[in-house]
């Protein structure tokens, strides 16, 4: 190996003896703030023990890359560590808009706490349309759970975890997205998920989170109607206005088709090329 790189805090440990072992260049890639994530900081003994691994590893890794802005800035803050920008974007490809149908809405990605998923539950009961999801995760019996207790079988269904190519047909299929955090700990907070650049990418108006990432990529092309909480009521009058709003709806998705053109791998892997080509040249 001429370098040895760890993905995420769970690797970055034994990836940082091992370089010392070998001698090795090592790497930090921060897909998230790990510590900050809401099922490590709701339980405190977990999040001690991952905030110490942090303090006391970050700093040994001099290079590294981070999915957004505001997660260089934490780690620049924190750990003076002068991490650069990889976005997690999909290539680009041609849209399949001839699957498109009727009223779907659909989440796809982790089934996981601090999602809002039971608020989005409660959000279909007044939407007529149906909610489809594709994924699995930790939150997945008591998303059910609601479910069932609501009577919502007919208008939420759950598809699983699915093949990367199935899953892209699901998606192109959907009429509108969904992409919900809580902001229940500052990963959700400063997040930049991938599902949000595959709902641009499939053009597919989103209801998501007007959080700082969102947000600023919402004012550069105006692709998403954005929530400020998860309340049901929030969430059902954002996706019914893409419903009855025609006009509005067809400008976010032809906002979409033109924002795929600049955030796609073709241009963003330079970024990673540039950063390992630094790296072996110093």
């Amino acid at each position: 190996m001429d370098c040895i790189c760890a993905v995420d805090l769970d690797t970055i440990l034994p990836c940082y003896y091992i370089s010392k072992l070998k001698s090795k260049k090592r790497v930090y890639d921060a897909h998230e703030y790990f510590s900050q994530l809401d099922e490590v900081v709701s339980r405190p003994d977990v999040y001690r023990f991952w905030l110490a691994i942090e303090k006391k590893m970050i700093p040994n890794y001099k290079s590294g890359y981070t999915v957004c802005d505001s997660l260089a800035e934490e780690f620049k803050k924190n750990y003076n560590a002068n991490y650069k920008v990889v976005r997690n974007v999909p290539l680009l490809a041609a849209s399949n808009e001839h699957l498109r149908s009727g009223n779907i809405i659909l989440y796809q990605g982790a089934v996981n706490k601090g999602r809002g998923l039971d608020k989005l539950v409660l959000a279909v009961k007044n939407i007529d349309a149906t909610l489809w999801v594709c994924g699995n995760g930790n939150f997945m019996e008591e998303m059910r759970s609601v479910v069932q207790a609501n009577d919502l079988s007919k208008k939420v269904i759950f598809f699983g975890m699915l093949q990367p190519e199935e899953l892209k047909k699901k998606t192109a299929q959907a009429y509108i997205a969904v992409n919900p955090f809580e902001r229940t700990g500052l990963n959700q907070y400063l997040s930049l998920s991938n599902k949000f650049f595959d709902y641009i990418h499939a053009g597919i108006p989103q209801v998501t989170m007007n959080y700082p990432e969102y947000r600023k990529i919402n004012h550069q092309f105006k692709i998403a109607e954005l929530i400020d909480d998860l309340s049901p009521e929030m969430i059902t009058n954002a996706i019914n206005k893409l419903f009855t709003d025609k006009e509005l709806y067809l400008q976010l998705k032809q906002n979409c088709l033109a924002a795929k053109q600049e955030l796609n791998w073709q241009i963003e892997k330079n970024k990673l090329l540039n950063f390992y080509g630094e790296l072996f040249n110093e």
